[in-house]
């Protein structure tokens, strides 16, 4: 048998902390305590790496958040996109019912009318292989006017160039994107078709 590992002990110190200081007495009660803790905090924990882990893998675009619904037939969130192109991008969350699902639905209608980072990922279809859903894994608010983050909007270019750097670089020298400070969606926009048609 192995003794417990730094995360597991991290996690411990943790939910001791959560739990305050033991009761003279009630030793065996705080260590219930703790436990319950300790627990709830590793399945938290397990929770955030698999989130964490879609957003690292999700593909991400620039769009208007027009309108938020709840699908009939599903009972998912339906977002309807308005992309810088102007094409209409529908996209949809986890079921209402899930605390994912619903924190996704609460956060999107706080931002209707508003340009959003939009992280997507592809789910596919029960009982169907080659067919997917696009489903939302986070939304970041970009405000009324839209203007993206540096770094963010380089991490965009360097997707649209498929990763190579050089390329991603000559994109936005060539667009005259500034090397600091927040970039406007039509300038983000005009990199990323330079940096896709390069990659062509």
């Amino acid at each position: 048998m192995g003794g417990v590992d730094n995360s597991h002990y991290s996690l411990v110190v943790a939910a001791a902390q959560a739990a305050g200081p033991c009761p003279e007495g009630d030793e065996a009660a705080w260590g219930r305590r703790v436990h319950g803790l300790t627990v709830d905090l590793h399945l938290i924990a397990q929770q955030a790496r698999q989130d964490i882990e879609r957003l690292e893998s999700a593909r991400t675009f620039i769009a208007f958040l027009e309108q938020v619904e709840i699908e009939e037939s599903s009972r998912r969130g339906l977002l309807t996109l308005r992309l810088p192109s102007g094409e209409s991008e529908p996209i949809r969350t986890e079921q209402k019912d899930t605390d994912r699902g619903r924190a996704l639905i609460e956060r999107a209608r706080s931002l209707e009318g508003r340009w959003v980072l939009v992280y997507r990922y592809n789910e596919r279809k029960t009982g169907q292989r080659n067919q997917s859903v696009r489903m939302l894994a986070h939304l970041m608010d970009l405000g009324v006017d839209g203007t993206v983050p540096n770094t963010t909007a380089k991490k965009m270019v360097l997707q649209e160039a498929g990763g190579d750097v050089a390329r991603a670089q000559q994109a936005w020298t060539a667009t005259g994107l500034p090397g600091g400070g927040p970039v406007s969606i039509e300038q983000l926009e005009q990199a990323r078709t330079a940096a896709r048609s390069a990659a062509g």
